[in-house]
């Protein structure tokens, strides 16, 4: 029963670090403004992220893998829309 609890305490971690981005991306999608986004902040996010799956797969932990990868792709549309919509501009889409 412990591993049942500790897989879904796992899930629930992961479920929460990949749409932690949502809310962000959303914004920045609908204000077509990242302008109040730190680069900074998501560079280290993403740089971390990256970090996370390279261990996951050298100590073939595939969960660590698998949720650290899709945490990774939603960290990096957040970074890449910083990129942009860096200035603010909503006509440049």
């Amino acid at each position: 029963m412990s591993d049942l609890i500790a897989n879904g305490f796992g899930t629930t971690a992961a479920a929460c670090s990949i749409v932690s981005f949502a809310p962000q991306m959303i914004k920045i999608w609908k204000a077509r403004d990242a302008s109040s986004v730190s680069l900074r902040t998501y560079a280290l996010t993403v740089t971390c992220f990256v970090l996370w799956v390279v261990y996951g797969v050298l100590t073939e932990a595939w969960p660590v893998t698998i949720a650290n990868a899709a945490a990774l792709v939603v960290a990096s549309g957040v970074l890449l829309m910083k990129w942009r919509f860096r200035n603010g501009n909503p006509e440049e889409v």
